[in-house]
């Protein structure tokens, strides 16, 4: 039931994204868009129910249960940036906006940008953390419970990993490739001619060859 539930909320955060973006920029209705958008949270509130209800029900706590907090975590960690994209993405698409920014790919500021996304991974692990420990709380000494502490093992772990991959971009950062040609010089190459005021560019260079030496 919880692993239905999670799916049903997973499709269901996509149908409604789906639909809010639709009714802002092609439908022209950006309060109904705006409507839809925000009832995306309602769907972790009723994984929440549904899986409290459960374990109410005597269910015994498993990794299902645990997988629930999990995607709550993340969608509190890590809905609103992705949201964010796909919004700029159809603003762009669909209501002629420009196209939004892309992340920064070299140096410092590609690292800040991962250790942004990595703080998400955080508050997505503590979510998770609070809600495993709630519903080891609610169970009560009397169950088994060691699948939810696992899962909390699991998630910090995961952060972990993230941390250290996005540690990486400020330890070791990323260098822009150098050259006319490269992205930061902005697609323009460099001239034939080194820039020079035109009266000390040779006259062959602006004229062509000069009259009597086109008659030899």
């Amino acid at each position: 039931m919880i692993v239905t539930m999670i799916i049903v909320c997973e499709v269901g955060f996509w149908v409604l994204l789906a639909a809010g973006l639709t009714a802002r920029y092609l439908l022209r209705m950006p309060r109904l868009g705006a409507g839809l958008l925000l009832c995306e949270p309602l769907l972790e509130v009723l994984l929440l129910v549904v899986t409290a209800i459960d374990l109410k029900n005597g269910a015994e706590p498993s990794w299902r249960h645990g997988l629930a907090a999990v995607y709550i975590g993340y969608t509190a960690g890590h809905g609103h940036r992705t949201v964010k994209w796909l919004d700029g993405h159809a603003a762009h698409r669909l209501g002629g906006a420009p196209p939004p920014p892309g992340p920064p790919r070299y140096g410092m500021a590609r690292a800040r940008h991962e250790g942004a996304v990595w703080l998400g991974s955080v508050v997505a692990g503590a979510v998770a953390t609070g809600l495993l420990f709630a519903a080891v709380w609610y169970v009560g000494p009397d169950g088994d419970t060691s699948g939810l502490r696992s899962t909390v093992l699991v998630v910090w772990r995961a952060v972990g990993i993230h941390g250290l991959i996005a540690l990486s971009y400020a330890l070791w950062p990323k260098k822009a490739p150098k050259g006319p040609s490269s992205p930061d010089s902005g697609g323009e190459k460099a001239s034939a001619l080194p820039a020079r005021h035109p009266e000390h560019v040779p006259d062959l260079a602006v004229r062509g060859p000069r009259e009597d030496e086109e008659k030899v």
